[in-house]
């Protein structure tokens, strides 16, 4: 009788209340959800962690869950039980997502099925974990927002983490000129395996000008930035005429001039992946999902954990002297 009473209840990370890393807590006794119409039931291998789930567990994001909840929105595993109306997916099969309902950090998790993708024999489960927030931004940031075209040049700032090997790997194989900065050696030779045609070391005190140098007068069309709190202001100067800066990390506000706007009539630009339409995803989905095919959609997973560290995990995605890959818990 124990043994089947137990058998409901997975570990699961849960938040009580908005603060810092500390405030997340794994518990063993988590009723394991049930699927219901359209939705599916993962047996979680490994779920990816993102910056903005640091945000949001702080509570000053726009995006505030009700309390408690689970963080977590990709994960990588396989099909444990479908609900209603799902054909797309049975038991055993291999998968990704790029959003959960019950929440990754978890044992499993149930996800709507238009969330959910079949994850390919090529990859493993750690990189099927590092697919979702980070590859359906770049794809949005570079084409769904920033109109990129083959031929255009890219900067990408911030190229080592997640979303930067994602946007390096997109753009070189949608035939842009790739630029990317790293803050270490060994990140800027993964961002260089990884797709750019030249790497900047944005710790070094006169990186800019070196990009400056390489871009000449034409400077960069698109920049994909990862932190604007820092940056913004010097890629306005970076930027070619009608170039666009897309908006994807920020932690706080920047002083900026808009005349630097005006003298190349240049735009900033948003991105918020939770804004995407049905459609957009859809997209998105296609455009990955035949990168995974093809053998140029390989994510490079960096730091791992086991669920009962997602607290170090979380200090260490926004300290960390500098990104090398998808953090991922297993």
């Amino acid at each position: 009788i124990a043994m089947a009473a137990t058998r409901n209840v997975m570990r699961a990370v849960r938040v009580f209340e908005f603060g810092g890393p500390e405030v997340l807590k794994l518990q063993s006794d988590v009723l394991i959800p049930d699927p219901k119409e359209n939705q599916v039931l993962i047996k979680v291998h490994a779920c990816g962690v993102n910056p903005v789930e640091t945000y949001i567990r702080s509570g000053n994001y726009a995006r505030k869950p009700a309390l408690p909840y689970t963080p977590g929105s990709d994960v990588a595993g396989v099909i444990e039980g479908v609900g209603e109306h799902v054909t797309a997916f049975k038991k055993g099969d291999r998968v990704f997502t790029i959003g959960t309902i019950s929440g990754g950090y978890a044992d499993y998790a149930v996800a709507a099925a238009n969330r959910v993708f079949p994850l390919s024999d090529k990859l493993d489960f750690r990189q099927g974990a590092a697919i979702g927030i980070p590859y359906f931004t770049a794809y949005r940031a570079l084409f769904q927002k920033g109109r990129a075209k083959a031929g255009e040049s890219v900067l990408v700032h911030g190229a080592s983490g997640g979303v930067g090997i994602a946007t390096c790997q997109i753009a070189r194989a949608c035939g842009l000129k790739v630029l990317g900065t790293a803050g270490t050696e060994e990140g800027m030779n993964i961002v260089l395996r990884n797709g750019a045609h030249q790497a900047f070391n944005h710790r070094e005190a006169n990186y800019i000008d070196k990009i400056k140098e390489y871009t000449g007068m034409e400077g960069v069309d698109r920049i994909i930035e990862m932190l604007s709190n820092i940056n913004l202001a010097a890629d306005l100067q970076l930027l070619s005429h009608a170039g666009r800066v897309m908006v994807v990390g920020s932690r706080g506000p920047i002083e900026i001039n808009p005349r630097d706007t005006m003298s190349k009539e240049s735009s900033i630009i948003g991105v918020s992946l939770f804004l995407a339409t049905e459609e957009e995803r859809h997209e998105c989905a296609a455009a990955l999902l035949d990168g995974i095919e093809a053998g140029w959609l390989k994510p490079i997973v960096g730091s791992e954990y086991p669920l009962e560290k997602a607290v170090k995990a979380h200090e260490d995605i926004i300290h960390s002297s500098g990104a090398r890959g998808k953090m991922v818990l297993l």
